[in-house]
């Protein structure tokens, strides 16, 4: 497709445009500036994060050029968009320290440190943080109707619970970045998930009403599974691609296990796939939808994780499903010699290794019949690891079906 808003909507990317005939032909014809800000809440993206990264890669390989925004600044109040309460106010340090973890990450998808991309990074602790409170009400807070803002989504929710002043800034702080990118960069794009729709709508408003021109907005889809679950999350808690947090293999264990349903979506979003490859692996069915979701989830750990390490973790699921290939790759723990010579209890080492989130989710798989030491099965509670369950290959732990993890014996 020559239009990258026409692969956009192909691919499943857009929810809402603030003009669509006009920015489909912007971004056909001229060379755009536009932004993504992600609020540095964490100190790692997530696979549902992953959304706008992707849509910024693909209007970027267009001939767009991106800018990168890490909300230091609006990090220090915390939006409400989506939340039932006020999120957690995290410290001055916390929020710094989390916003140079999102630039490093963002600068792999990106490349902020080659010239070619010619990617901008920013972060808006840089002028909200300088900024004088009465001047900005007297020069910014005039044009923003108390009444609009209030029937905002975000804000209606929060009402009956309770919204805190602080809170209620979010949108106008919101909304100036897109008015200092736009003075800055000649930024006319904002893009978002599509919970920021009113908030991105504001920045466009304001942009007309204090430098008189018009600027857009484009939203993506919030994400879930066919099962519901909210794109990124799992029982056992986010889908970090920081692999300090969750493992390569792991993340890959994320993609390849998807439900059959959400493969074609998945494909779309989160790969560079052509869309008649993804349309022929979309197509395949029973056994065969396996090869879809291999596919998914070599390309997904690769764009993230990179080959070196996309190639290890297939190789590892290879080990464990097909009795061939590298188990190497699998996740390890080591433990010492003396410490399972002791007796090491099989709900304290699957809590420990991650395969379970506490003691009595370890307890409750035992009684479920879901977990297994070297292949076979425990039904014991208080079954014990000693040395007498050390194979060739260390201790090879199972939770369910393909959670895996190996103890290395040391």
């Amino acid at each position: 497709m020559a239009n990258v808003y026409d692969e956009l909507k192909a691919r499943g990317f857009i929810a809402q445009v603030s003009d669509e005939e006009a920015l489909r032909r912007l971004l056909g014809e001229t060379r755009l500036t536009f932004y993504i800000g992600f609020d540095p809440t964490a100190d790692s993206l997530h696979a549902g994060s992953l959304v706008p990264v992707m849509a910024m890669m693909h209007l970027q390989q267009a001939g767009h050029r991106p800018i990168g925004l890490v909300g230091a600044g609006t990090s220090m109040i915390g939006d409400p968009s989506g939340k039932t309460e006020m999120r957690q106010m995290l410290s001055p340090e916390t929020i710094t320290a989390n916003a140079a973890c999102l630039h490093a990450q963002l600068s792999h998808y990106l490349g902020y440190h080659e010239p070619a991309q010619e990617v901008i990074a920013e972060n808006n602790a840089d002028w909200l943080l300088k900024l004088n409170y009465i001047e900005f009400l007297r020069d910014i807070g005039r044009h923003f109707s108390v009444n609009r803002m209030l029937a905002a989504e975000a804000y209606k929710q929060r009402l009956e619970r309770g919204l805190n002043f602080i809170e209620f800034n979010y949108q106008v702080l919101q909304a100036y970045d897109y008015l200092e990118l736009y003075r800055r960069y000649d930024c006319t794009l904002q893009c978002g998930g599509d919970d920021q729709w009113g908030n991105i709508l504001a920045g466009v408003d304001l942009v007309r009403r204090v430098e008189g021109a018009t600027v857009h907005a484009m939203t993506y889809p919030l994400l879930t599974t066919a099962s519901g679950a909210k794109m990124g999350k799992t029982a056992a808690g986010a889908v970090w691609i920081d692999a300090n947090k969750l493992s390569p293999y792991d993340y890959y264990q994320y993609w390849i296990n998807c439900d059959d349903r959400d493969v074609e979506k998945l494909l779309k979003i989160f790969t560079f796939l052509p869309l008649d490859e993804i349309g022929r692996l979309s197509a395949l069915e029973g056994a065969e939808v396996r090869e879809a979701k291999r596919v998914l989830a070599y390309e997904a750990t690769k764009l993230t994780h990179g080959s070196a390490e996309a190639d290890a973790a297939e190789q590892a699921a290879k080990a464990m499903f097909s009795q061939g290939g590298d188990l190497e790759a699998v996740p390890t723990t080591p433990v010492p010699q003396a410490r399972l010579a002791e007796g090491l209890g099989v709900l304290e080492i699957f809590t420990e290794v991650g395969l379970t989130k506490s003691r009595g989710e370890a307890r409750r798989l035992v009684e479920q019949g879901g977990v297994y030491v070297n292949d076979s099965r425990i039904e014991d509670v208080s079954a014990i690891l000693t040395s007498a369950s050390v194979t060739a290959d260390g201790i090879l732990l199972r939770a369910g079906k393909k959670k895996y993890h190996r103890l290395i014996i040391i």
